[in-house]
């Protein structure tokens, strides 16, 4: 995969990173406490670490899943491995990337995932 076109990606998953951060902080004043003396740019990086109960306790199941699926993104982007499927292995496509920068699988087999989980 094409350098330019991870980089931009991986631009894209730490800016939505750092909005599920935001509302989180906008929206809790337990969490904004949490992060008031913290750098910046250690904000992109907390849900990265052990997120502790508190941050767990205010964030939605649907906010947690978001930034697991992001930071495992990034991962793969570290170790070389974004943009393939991690069932199959094959690529996934660059639109479905755009559409879904931290997508797991390619559509056949994130489809045949969902029909099997109904």
């Amino acid at each position: 995969m094409e350098k330019t076109f991870v980089d931009s990606m991986k631009d894209s998953l730490v800016a939505m990173k750092e909005e599920i951060i935001q509302n989180l902080v906008s929206e809790s004043a337990d969490f904004k406490a949490l992060v008031d003396d913290m750098d910046p740019k250690d904000l992109v990086d907390l849900a990265a670490d052990d997120i502790d109960r508190k941050t767990l306790d205010t964030l939605s199941a649907k906010d947690i899943k978001r930034l697991r699926l992001i930071d495992s993104a990034l991962a793969r982007i570290q170790n070389g491995k974004y943009g393939f499927c991690v069932k199959c292995n094959k690529r996934i496509p660059k639109e479905r990337l755009e559409a879904i920068p931290y997508a797991l699988m390619c559509i056949e087999c994130q489809t045949s995932d969902e029909r099997r989980n109904r």
